[in-house]
This record gives C-alpha cells, sequence and structure tokens, in this order.
C-alpha cells in the first residue's frame, strides 16, 4: 500500500482536520464531544459528496456514515463508549467513505488499546486494566452482550480515558495511508 505524504490535496482533510482538533480538545477538556460541532460536519459531508459525486457520492457518505457508527454504535449500547464517539465516527465516515473508515476504525482501535495502555500504566492501574479487560472479554459468555455493571461508563468509580485524541490520530493515519 502506497503511502502518500500529502493528504491536504483531498478536499475531506481541511474540515477533517479541524473538526478533530476542537472534539479533540473539548473532549480533553470536558468530556464532551459536542453534537453543534458533530452533526453539521456529518451533513455537511453529505451534502459535499453529493455536490461532488451525484448519487453515488450520497450512497458511499451514507456506507461511511454505517461503518463510522456502527461499531461505536454496539460499544455504546454495551455503555463501553460514549455517543458523542459515536456521532464523531459516524461524521467523519460521511466524509471520507466506508472504505477509508474501516481503515481508520483499525487505526483507531491500536490507538486506543495503546492511549489506555499507557494511561494505566501511568496512573499505577495496569493490573485493573487486565482484569476489567480479561472480564469483559471471558466474562461474555454468562452476560450476553451486557458489560459487567462494574465496567461501564456510568460508574463514577471506575477510570474513563476521552477517547476523541484516539480517534483522530487513527483517522488522521488512515489518510496517510490510502
Amino acid at each position: 500500500m502506497p503511502i502518500h505524504l500529502v493528504p491536504w490535496h483531498r478536499v475531506e482533510w481541511w474540515p477533517t482536520l479541524a473538526v478533530l482538533a476542537v472534539c479533540t480538545i473539548t473532549d480533553l477538556r470536558s468530556r464532551k464531544i459536542l453534537n453543534v460541532v458533530v452533526v453539521p460536519f456529518m451533513l455537511l459531508g453529505v451534502a459535499v459528496e453529493a455536490w461532488l459525486h451525484g448519487w453515488s457520492g450520497v450512497g458511499q457518505s451514507l456506507e461511511g456514515v454505517a461503518v463510522g457508527g456502527g461499531l461505536f454504535f454496539l460499544l455504546a449500547l454495551m455503555r463501553a463508549m460514549g455517543m458523542g464517539d459515536v456521532k464523531l465516527c459516524a461524521a467523519i465516515g460521511a466524509w471520507v467513505g466506508p472504505g477509508q473508515m474501516f481503515v481508520a476504525l483499525i487505526f483507531i482501535g491500536v490507538v486506543g488499546g495503546l492511549i489506555a495502555l499507557g494511561w494505566a500504566l501511568l496512573g499505577g492501574f495496569l493490573g485493573e486494566l487486565f482484569s476489567g479487560a480479561g472480564n469483559l472479554v471471558f466474562g461474555a459468555k454468562e452476560r450476553g452482550m451486557r458489560p459487567p455493571e462494574d465496567l461501564v461508563l456510568s460508574n463514577p468509580l471506575k477510570k474513563k480515558i476521552p477517547y476523541a485524541p484516539a480517534i483522530a490520530i487513527g483517522t488522521l493515519l488512515s489518510f496517510f495511508s490510502q
């Protein structure tokens, strides 16, 4: 897969970069990804694709929304991911389409895992992280899709990381891999 060192020639680069910067800052500061930023970005992505490529662009954009929001929506249903993260990934998908969004999701997962490991290591709760992850994965047979009550975002005693930085880094890496 060739690496292009100049993704800024693509129309979706600059708006995506701007929204990722804003969402990363707000997520780090307040643990919120704002609808007032993400929803217009998503609608504009569909509109730009329609303008550039007609109905096929609309289809590609909506497929990108489905790919971007789909996986994170399942995680949100399990109460392991916030809806702001879901909407941000769906909005990115509207701009980049399903193929690049799939690549971005892979990068996002890897980057998110590395950030979580580093955060747990620096915070002194690496054992708790591995214990919780093991319980989440290996306890699924007994629980089904429901996560353990102590491992959900709504639990005030659990450590949570803002995920917009991982989404930003993973998405930007996907531009360089195209």
